[in-house]
């Protein structure tokens, strides 16, 4: 509707806020007469109106240092795994597909490269910690191959759906999946209040497998030690 709103003389926002609302629904659309009440200051759509739930969700990550111990990349697996399914409880969402994937670094000259990944099925929709975490690592033990230095490994969440709308089978309890509700959202008000407090088995403790950051930016407007001296 360009050339048209320029035929009449509106060729820029300010001019747009300037027409009179009936007139542009009339002439045009209600989508128009919500932008020009909008620019009037006037709210049109409630914040959650506009928000739509992510489709997927994931976590990945480059380390530090090459991996080449099962453990050690079975335990980073284990570490996205886990917080894939917190931000899917965030969500209030449920997934049915988790994806597992490891790579070799596509520039590292010193060995051989390696890249698979691999998608299960959940046999109910879930956002269970736990039962993430087990199909996480039977995906693991699919692609996982020795003597590879490993640089990167991520877990994906997709097929996601409201708790609302989950078709239970005949023998899911009703009880047991409101205690596992009750568990995870006491794990999550714990961790929420000082990150680390509670994890799980098969992750590690110290996040010591970081990418490097000794090149990062400073943090210039959050740190006192990064702010520089004139001198």
């Amino acid at each position: 509707m360009t050339k048209s709103l320029q035929s009449i003389g509106v060729d820029t926002a300010l001019r747009l806020a300037q027409i009179d609302p009936r007139q542009a629904r009339q002439r045009y659309s209600v989508v128009l007469e919500r932008t020009v009440c909008e620019l009037n200051g006037e709210s049109c759509l409630e914040l959650d109106e506009t928000w739509q739930p992510r489709q997927q969700i994931m976590c990945s990550r480059s380390f530090g240092e090459k991996l080449t111990q099962y453990a050690d990349l079975k335990e980073n697996v284990c570490e996205f795994a886990a917080r894939a399914a917190e931000k899917l409880r965030r969500d209030k969402q449920l997934a049915m597909v988790v994806n597992v994937f490891i790579r070799t670094s596509p520039f590292d000259k010193t060995g051989p490269h390696y890249s698979n990944t691999a998608t299960g099925t959940l046999t109910q929709p879930s956002s269970d910690t736990r039962k993430i975490l087990d199909m996480a690592i039977r995906l693991f033990d699919m692609v996982w191959k020795d003597g590879y230095r490993y640089a990167k490994a991520g877990v994906m969440l997709g097929d996601f759906c409201s708790p609302d709308d989950v078709q239970l089978n005949l023998f899911d309890s009703q009880k047991g999946r409101h205690e596992n509700e009750a568990l995870m959202k006491v794990i999550d008000t714990i961790n929420h209040a000082g990150e680390g407090k509670i994890w799980f088995g098969g992750q590690r403790p110290q996040k010591d497998w970081f990418m490097r950051q000794a090149n990062v930016s400073p943090a210039y407007t959050t740190r006192w030690s990064s702010i520089p001296e004139v001198k």
